[in-house]
């Protein structure tokens, strides 16, 4: 006999499924579908006969486009989804209704729990959406709401922290493998992680194969969304309380005064084009959901991924805000980075909107106002929006352009100094308008997307053989050099070539106005083999390898105190663009940054020019008695350079300068603190070898 349970009509709000004191009320959106169903299982099974199927009557069960029912007596493990009928017209309506799939909730918060690289053929054949516990003890945790301008960001992949055996971790790429090495990472200095996407995908969606080994390669950075609301599953170690587990390392993090920031992914689905699987929104509302040809009804792609989602229809931005804010006010996420941000700025036909609805409803939205927003200001339709993603003074940018003129500079291409000056003063050019500020610019030499800092310096072209796709993925302009071997080498010449750069690289970033972002491993070396688009990459070219602490313990001392520098000093996080003049007539050497060439008060902005230096008046511009600086770099291959050195530009006591850093050097004479540091005189001499770089400290001259 099969076990019924009572019901009646249901809110048509919130969407989703709530638990009330009356039972578990489930509310779909769906304009178009003749006939809507909820569909229950109290076993995890196939079988039909085990199944609860509820037809919704649409004069009882819905209010406007809401189909909705309330059930009582379900007990809490129950799974749940939705079976639609109506037209499958994918060339004339763009409907696509299929009766015999059963769909997940858009709004569902937990998904059925599957391990990591375990078989999802499930999805569309079983209910997969679950009814979460919402009880969780927060221990007064509180949003810690660190400034944007004093935030550094370390972006990471969750199983890939962790899942190395040298992580040593008990629980391997999980949420609480990330809990294990919260005190690395405070001691690295870091503000903020921000984690690539936590949001069910499906890992076994990638059809290539490793052609050396046939070995099927994985989905592994999960940039398909099955769902916007439900955390991953198989990155807790206990698959059954995804939510605790996340929040358990939200918590922990948040002790250690780290924020957290989530990679997400509003642009597209896993649902792909129409040959792609039917698990959501593509059989619920397609038209609405999802941007089609008004003439073909083919999907338009602006994403890259079959699909572009329809951002700026009135239903999916509400779906996109009840997301975040659920992320904020139930996960106590800080912050978010949109990938292909782009998107959201398009309309129902996919032209770019002047002033985006969707855009601007995140940063006016009041539960949203202490969230950190960054935009990836591009698509891969080609729209480029650095420094044009949106006015609002509340949006931050991946700043593309950082990326590529350090990356020319430190190639020691030509041209590249003026461009250079500009990205370590703020990028003035792309935010000093409409109210932003230096802190706008997302500044990054690397990202998860791309060659390694270590692969940066160690290869002039991707190396994807790997990715089964013969080379043709990923990124053709690196932007790289390979210092004088393609790949591993021991030369040792080569080998403190290649260490040089990245320090010097690692001193442009952190000592850059803007707000720093560095890939993880990047401080002590990680690469992946030249592998530029290691998306698919589940294995080691992609896991950490924590050995590389020890091998590479010089680079990560040099990060360490760099990142610890940059918090020390505020003249490196400055809120405000710098002074062009402090007061009329004031020689440069007193501007609160000047710039020079080899000479004092002599600048070189030509092409033939690969050397830069700057001063920083931090001295009187801070009440916590900050200190001056004097940064030289040379871009040059194979040519030193010799920099004079200025005054100190230190006016109320006597000051000396003290050479801090200098990436000629090995460790650990590379960086050391001011009081045992070499001192420099005014208007000596300097020499910066090769792609090096030298920074001088002002400090209080001590007599006996």
């Amino acid at each position: 006999m099969k076990i019924t349970f009572p019901t009646s009509s249901g809110c048509p709000q919130p969407l989703g499924s709530t638990i009330t004191p009356s039972g578990i009320n489930f509310a779909l959106f769906s304009r178009h579908a003749e006939t809507v169903s909820l569909v229950l299982e109290l076993q995890d099974t196939l079988d039909a006969a085990d199944r609860i199927e509820i037809k919704l009557d649409p004069k009882l069960h819905k209010t406007g486009d809401i189909w909705h029912i309330q059930v009582s007596g379900l007990p809490q493990h129950i799974r749940y989804g939705y079976r639609l009928s109506g037209l499958w017209e994918p060339q004339t309506s763009g409907h696509g209704y299929n009766k015999d799939l059963i769909l997940i909730d858009p709004y569902v918060k937990e998904l059925r729990s599957p391990r990591w690289r375990q078989d999802r053929s499930c999805l569309g054949r079983q209910c997969c959406g679950l009814i979460p516990d919402t009880s969780y003890n927060w221990e007064g945790d509180r949003p810690l709401n660190t400034p944007l301008h004093e935030t550094i960001i370390y972006e990471m992949h969750v199983r890939g922290f962790t899942r190395h055996q040298s992580a040593n971790c008990s629980f391997p790429g999980t949420f609480r493998g990330i809990c294990e090495k919260v005190d690395y990472l405070k001691e690295l200095g870091i503000t903020a992680v921000e984690l690539m996407p936590v949001t069910e995908f499906d890992e076994n969606d990638c059809t290539f194969q490793n052609p050396e080994t046939g070995e099927q390669l994985k989905n592994y950075w999960g940039y398909s969304p099955l769902a916007f609301f439900a955390p991953k599953s198989a990155y807790a170690s206990d698959s059954g309380h995804p939510l605790h587990e996340f929040r358990d390392m939200v918590k922990s993090l948040h002790q250690a005064g780290i924020e957290i920031i989530l990679d997400i992914v509003y642009n597209h689905t896993a649902e792909g084009g129409w040959d792609g699987p039917t698990s959501s929104f593509r059989g619920i509302e397609n038209t609405i959901y999802y941007l089609l040809d008004p003439w073909t009804r083919a999907y338009l792609n602006f994403s890259g991924c079959g699909n572009t989602c329809n951002c700026n229809h009135p239903v999916v931005r509400s779906l996109i805000m009840d997301a975040l804010r659920w992320w904020v006010v139930e996960m106590h996420v800080d912050g978010f980075r949109f990938d292909l941000a782009s998107i959201l700025g398009r309309d129902q036909n996919g032209n770019v909107l002047s002033n985006p609805p969707m855009v601007e409803r995140i940063a006016e939205d009041p539960i949203l106002a202490d969230t950190k927003i960054i935009a990836e200001a591009w698509d891969a339709a080609g729209l480029y929006q650095v420094g044009n993603f949106s006015p609002h003074h509340r949006w931050a940018e991946w700043n593309g352009r950082f990326r590529d003129d350090v990356r020319s500079f430190m190639c020691g291409n030509p041209g590249q100094v003026p461009a250079l000056a500009t990205r370590i003063a703020g990028s003035s050019d792309l935010y000093q308008h409409n109210g932003r500020r230096p802190c706008n610019s997302i500044n990054f030499i690397t990202s998860h997307d791309g060659f390694t800092l270590a692969d940066l310096v160690s290869y002039n072209k991707k190396h994807n053989l790997a990715n089964g796709e013969d080379n043709r993925d990923g990124d053709n302009n690196n932007l790289s050099w390979n210092s004088g071997a393609e790949g591993d080498t021991d030369n040792p010449k080569i080998q403190r070539l290649r260490s040089r750069r990245c320090r010097t690289m690692a001193v442009i970033l952190f000592l850059s106005q803007g707000v720093p972002m560095l890939v993880a491993g990047d401080e002590f070396g990680r690469s992946q083999q030249g592998n530029n688009n290691a998306w698919c990459q589940d294995n080691e070219i992609s896991w950490i390898n924590w050995q590389l602490t020890k091998k590479n313990k010089g680079q990560l001392r040099f990060f360490k105190k760099l990142i610890r520098l940059r918090r020390d000093h505020p003249i490196f996080r400055r809120v405000d663009f710098f002074e062009i003049n402090n007061k009329p007539g004031e020689p440069p050497h007193m501007q609160e940054i000047s710039w020079q060439g080899l000479k004092p008060d002599e600048q070189d902005w030509s092409d033939d020019c690969r050397t830069l230096a700057f001063s920083l008046k931090g001295c009187e511009l801070s009440d916590n008695g900050d200190a001056n600086f004097f940064v030289m770099l040379n871009g040059h291959r194979e040519h030193e350079a010799t920099f004079i050195v200025p005054k100190t530009g230190v006016t109320q006591s006597k000051c000396v300068w003290k050479k801090i850093i200098d990436t000629g050097h090995d460790a650990p004479t590379d960086f050391v603190h001011s009081g045992q540091a070499e001192q420099i005189a005014v208007h000596s001499g300097v020499t910066v070898v090769p792609m090096g770089c030298v920074v001088l400290q002002s400090q209080e001259e001590v007599r006996s």
